[in-house]
């Protein structure tokens, strides 16, 4: 796949970086990336995987814009108020890249379609705002050997980082999982919903758009990712700081016992 003279030049600035250029702009091109949530994370995330000149994106959301969202949700809005978040989505992306093509996926990531969906992917970015959400899409991608760079948002607090199981690290142990980090969701109701609690806008752009550096990392293939490494962000003394973590061989899905071999546990009774 060549790059057309249009491109060379909405694309310039990444061609011109010594470990994008234009093979990584190519990778980019080619990439099949899927969003979970098209909410606070995955607006920035969003715009700037399209602005990027990522070929295809995919938004599972199923939610529409209210009033409220547009305090932190900078991919929609005041006309979108009522729509689907995934309509609003796609019109954005298109008035900032009209090369990018956008799947709508106009449902919620449930234990029954999240593994046809997933593998339709490349990589996987979850931005979702529920526990439940966060181990399904972990869980999934462990299970479909998929790259997962995943995101969650306090009230003045962020964490990201990015989970290959389905690889192993440098000295052949088994990359983490999400439940080699936090084995089990907290209890319902230990943590207050972001409507209680409340957000600070801006953080969610910040953490957004640190999951599309590190989705473009992984496409391209640069640097040091956040593979067994939780970042996390303090917005209010405004520190940043990395936590590493390995496998745990008593972990559930890719454990030396494992007994998650498929999503049949997340299925509601």
């Amino acid at each position: 796949m060549s790059l057309t003279p249009e491109e060379l030049e909405r694309y310039a600035r990444h061609i011109v970086l010594r470990d994008v250029g234009g093979p990584g702009q190519k990778k980019l091109g080619s990439a099949r990336v899927l969003l979970v949530g098209a909410g606070g994370l995955g607006s920035p995330l969003a715009l700037y995987l399209a602005a990027a000149g990522v070929g295809t994106i995919g938004i599972v959301d199923d939610d529409v814009v209210s009033l409220s969202n547009l305090q932190r949700q900078v991919l929609h809005g005041t006309p979108d108020v009522g729509r689907l978040k995934t309509d609003s989505a796609r019109d954005a992306l298109a008035r900032v890249n009209p090369h990018v093509a956008v799947e709508a996926h106009a449902t919620r990531l449930t234990a029954h379609n999240a593994a046809e969906l997933i593998a339709a992917y490349d990589i996987v970015a979850d931005g979702s705002d529920s526990f439940a959400t966060r181990y399904l899409a972990a869980d999934a991608c462990a299970l479909g050997a998929r790259p997962l760079v995943t995101a969650s948002l306090g009230t003045f607090d962020g964490a990201i980082t990015t989970l290959r199981p389905h690889e192993t690290g440098p000295d052949g142990t088994p990359n983490p999982t999400w439940r080699c980090l936090f084995p089990e969701p907290p209890p319902p109701g230990t943590v207050a919903p972001c409507a209680e609690a409340g957000v600070l806008g801006a953080l969610a752009g910040l953490m957004g758009s640190l999951m599309a550096i590190e989705v473009i990392r992984e496409i391209v293939g640069f640097g040091q990712g956040l593979v067994g490494r939780l970042l996390v962000v303090d917005a209010l003394s405004l520190r940043f700081e990395t936590i590493s973590y390995g496998w745990d061989p008593d972990n559930p899905i890719t454990g030396r016992s494992p007994t998650l071999r498929d999503l049949s546990h997340h299925v509601r009774p």
